[in-house]
């Protein structure tokens, strides 16, 4: 294994494995750290945690662990993998799990760069923008769990750090990777270690990936990933993909404006339920009762708590926002475990929390890579008889389960 990847979701972690894959990489994804060596033939290897949202002591350790063994499988170059949103809140936790990555790899120039054009996320002098919009104008505010109020990477990131917060800028970006290079080693003279680093198209971040060649920690989103397997001898290759049959269902747990969108259209046309947090809560609902009528469904129905903003801040400042989210990951991963038990063999999720939930549920310790579904989402095989779709709840297209399901089934 040449490159080692630390994910701090599972969805995330599936969208930069893509990316590897599709830039020629033989890329496999971990479920929580391996307890066994990687197969030989593995050039990356993308170890997804699910350390978002929980305390930044824990997302260390877990992250640290997941180092040790990456390292131990010959990675030279390590990339920390989090969301094109930033996804995290002033108390953590992408900047302390940058700062025990930096200290342990001892690396002093680290990149920052959550960008990924094919998605809509661009950097431009320090600001994170979705489409033609600041983050904290996205709908990102609204997010019920790191709801993001600021645009500016560098403010955000500041007080999770414990070092200076730097900054290369577009001019610089677009002249190059030499000037890149150049950029990221005045700031590092000035005291700066996590820098903040413009880009706005992919030929942005394939400089960005020259500039990195020999940097042993990276940090961003899937996008900068683009540049770096060239560094490897790596060419762009296509995943081979044996679609599987059986029964479809499709569990979202995201309350993202773009995967409401997505439930809309899909509960327009295909069997579809509403789950209410509230009766997950207080015990009206179970979630036999919901595998049991996603089972009993023609076509791909789908089971969805993606509510409206105020909807959310109801929820929560009912039962208090942990217990809420809490409860509905439980749930959606124990409807998907009754569901895989009855037959399912395609399960398509949306949201990182619930995506997270449900891998673990399902005790899905390595993914295979498959086709792009939608950018940044691709298909993945968890076994013999199970493929699935782990989306974030910003990705894909309207018609995004539909779309999915023909990829996981091998017709499209």
């Amino acid at each position: 294994m040449r490159l080692g990847c630390i994910g701090d979701d599972f969805t995330g972690s599936s969208d930069l494995a893509n990316t590897l894959a599709k830039g020629g990489m033989r890329t496999v994804q971990y479920t929580g750290v391996p307890d066994t060596p990687a197969g030989p033939d593995v050039d990356a290897g993308v170890v997804a945690l699910k350390s978002r949202s929980i305390d930044p002591a824990e997302a260390v350790a877990q992250s640290l662990a997941a180092l040790n063994w990456l390292r131990a499988q010959g990675c030279t170059q390590i990339f920390f993998k989090y969301c094109s949103t930033f996804d995290s809140t002033p108390e953590g936790n992408i900047g302390p799990v940058a700062d025990a990555l930096a200290e342990a790899l001892d690396a002093h120039k680290v990149i920052v760069c959550p960008a990924f054009p094919g998605t809509g996320r661009s950097i431009y002098q320090g600001h994170l923008f979705v489409h033609d919009r600041l983050l904290n104008e996205s709908g990102m505010e609204n997010h019920p769990l790191t709801p993001m109020t600021n645009a500016d990477i560098r403010r955000w990131l500041a007080p999770q750090t414990r070092h200076k917060v730097g900054h290369v800028p577009a001019a610089a970006v677009f002249a190059g990777a030499a000037q890149i290079a150049t950029a990221l080693e005045a700031e590092h003279a000035a005291g700066k270690r996590l820098i903040v680093v413009d880009a706005i198209r992919d030929a942005d971040l394939m400089e960005i990936g020259r500039a990195a060649r020999d940097l042993p920690l990276i940090t961003g989103g899937s996008g900068v990933a683009l540049g770096l397997p060239a560094n490897f001898g790596c060419t762009s290759g296509t995943a081979a993909w044996t679609g599987q049959g059986g029964k479809a269902v499709a569990l979202s747990g995201s309350c993202s404006a773009q995967t409401r969108a997505q439930v809309a259209r899909h509960s327009a046309c295909f069997p579809a339920r509403e789950i209410a947090a509230a009766d997950v809560i207080e015990g009206r609902l179970t979630a036999a009762e919901i595998a049991g009528w996603l089972m009993a469904q023609d076509d791909l129905p789908l089971v969805y708590s993606s509510a409206e903003p105020g909807v959310v801040a109801t929820v929560q400042s009912r039962f208090g926002r942990e217990t809420a989210s809490a409860a509905l990951e439980a749930f959606f991963a124990e409807v998907a475990r009754l569901a895989r038990k009855a037959g399912a063999g395609r399960i398509i999720t949306a949201g990182g929390e619930t995506s997270g939930a449900i891998v673990e549920g399902l005790a899905l310790d390595t993914l295979e890579i498959g086709p792009e579904i939608d950018p940044g989402v691709p298909a993945l095989r968890a076994g013999p008889d199970l493929v699935v779709a782990l989306k974030s709840g910003n990705f894909g297209g309207d018609d995004f389960f539909e779309k999915a399901d023909r990829v996981l089934e091998g017709r499209g």
